[in-house]
């Protein structure tokens, strides 16, 4: 506020202004301010693994998105509903862009985000576990507005690391929202838990109320190499 209005008194036209106006404007500048501060914090604390967002979505490239479908999460009324996004396709399709988009989207509305891949998150729980912050890590995990779950099912889960993730979902569970990305199809989860029970716990509680993504086509990375190497190509020749 400091700021705008010594911004205000160097500039002439201000002068014109009435004081409700000036001081509107006062108050618009903080606001903004304060939002700005807000979302580098939310930013800060997702640590997203790609700075990515949804304007920067490239359409371009035929991989199976419905453009008017991720718009509309966007908005972010399937985080208010605490809904899940399931993405899954091909190495290099896009999961981890998409979800990180997501949840970018969402800290710009004002949710709290968190990005995890799920190996490091359960050698984190475990590490928990042995030095006693257990409960404080599963609490915060609980709070977090959207929390992205990538490389989902990368390799099986054993029955600890199974009732691991199914302690964090359950905890979350018609709360708030969760993103998970993973190369494996929806249909081969089950088998990808050791313990039936377990996955029939994890499944249920994620699988129903999702909106689900399903990434095809060539590898972006190879898409994106194979354009630079073709403007190169261009330009030395």
């Amino acid at each position: 506020m400091a700021d705008s209005l010594t911004t205000q008194a160097a500039s002439a036209a201000s002068l014109c202004l009435t004081f409700e106006e000036r001081m509107g404007m006062i108050v618009d500048a903080e606001r903004t301010y304060r939002q700005n501060r807000r979302l580098k914090r939310l930013l800060k604390e997702a640590r997203l693994r790609l700075p990515a967002c949804i304007e920067d979505i490239d359409w371009g490239h035929p991989r199976g998105l419905d453009r008017g479908a991720l718009l509309s999460l966007a908005t972010g009324e399937w985080i208010r509903s605490h809904h899940a996004v399931l993405i899954e396709g091909p190495t290099g399709a896009g999961k981890t862009f998409l979800a990180c988009a997501l949840a970018n989207a969402a800290c710009r509305q004002g949710f709290s985000a968190r990005y995890y891949r799920v190996p490091r998150l359960i050698s984190d729980l475990s590490i928990a576990r042995a030095d006693g912050s257990y409960p404080r890590l599963l609490s915060h995990l609980s709070r977090t507005g959207v929390l992205v779950l990538d490389d989902w099912a990368l390799a099986p889960f054993t029955a600890q690391e199974a009732r691991e993730v199914l302690e964090v979902i359950e905890d979350r569970s018609q709360i708030n929202s969760t993103i998970v990305a993973s190369q494996l199809p929806c249909e081969h989860w089950h088998s990808a838990i050791a313990d039936p029970s377990v996955a029939d716990a994890v499944l249920d509680r994620l699988i129903h109320n999702s909106y689900r993504i399903v990434l095809k086509g060539e590898s972006m990375r190879k898409v994106k190499s194979a354009g630079m190497q073709s403007r190169t190509t261009s330009e030395t020749g």
